[in-house]
Formats: C-alpha cells, sequence, structure tokens
C-alpha cells in the first residue's frame, strides 16, 4: 500500500482542479455559443466567468502551498480538512455569484471565506515558521 505523504492537500488540490475546470467548461460554453474566441467580445457574463476562473488561479497556488508546508510541518489534521473544505466551498460560491453583475451573497461571501482562509494560513505557517507551535 502506497503513503499518502499530504493527504488533505492532495484531496483540497483534486477539488480546486475539478473546481477550475467546471469553471473552464462554463467559459467555454458560453465562447461556443457567441462565438467568441479571444477576450470577453463585450459579454459581460463571460467576462464575470473570466475574472471568476482567473481569481482561483491566482489564490489556490498560496493556499495550496501555505497547505503542504503546514501538513509536512505536522500542523493539525482535522483543522487542515475544514480549513481545506472552507476554501474549496469559497471557491464554489465566487464563480457563482460572480455570474450576477451586482454584488451578492456567493460571490462576496466567497471572497471574504477565501480571504480569511489565506489570513489563516498566513499566520499559522508564520508562527511554525517561528517555533511558535
Amino acid at each position: 500500500m502506497t503513503m499518502i505523504l499530504l493527504p488533505v492537500t492532495l484531496a483540497t488540490a483534486a477539488a480546486l482542479g475539478l473546481i477550475n475546470l467546471w469553471i473552464a467548461f462554463r467559459i467555454v460554453r458560453i465562447r461556443l455559443k457567441a462565438d467568441i474566441l479571444i477576450g470577453d467580445g463585450g459579454e459581460e457574463l463571460l467576462a464575470g466567468r473570466m475574472r471568476a476562473h482567473a481569481n482561483l488561479v491566482e489564490y489556490a497556488p498560496f493556499v495550496l502551498i501555505l497547505m503542504a508546508l503546514i501538513e509536512l510541518s505536522g500542523g493539525a489534521h482535522l483543522v487542515l480538512v475544514i480549513t481545506g473544505a472552507l476554501f474549496v466551498a469559497a471557491r464554489i460560491a465566487h464563480p457563482i455569484g460572480m455570474d450576477k453583475p451586482t454584488s451578492n451573497i456567493p460571490r462576496a461571501g466567497g471572497a471574504l471565506l477565501t480571504w480569511v482562509t489565506l489570513a489563516f494560513l498566513i499566520g499559522w505557517g508564520a508562527l511554525i515558521a517561528l517555533g511558535a507551535v
């Protein structure tokens, strides 16, 4: 039996990979329907979905790197599981909210939960690095 070195980070990365594909497919559907191959062609919905996709790609690497390093450092398994699950939930909510041009709960909640998750991992990682945890 193979030992998985970073099971929480791996599960979170797999979930985020699936979300990445989901967002990409949502973008492609609009591109094909509107015959827009480059840019957003002035389509507000396409612009929002493209921005949601970019937003995922901007935040996920930092979260996954911090999770992996914390997991390697012996960070509490359950806390990492909860943190990863919250981040995944945030990254599902945000693109749903980005389909609307106005502020809304999924978009704002997803963004806020993303920031809180990232800030928590930054703090936790810093404390581990300083030997305080």
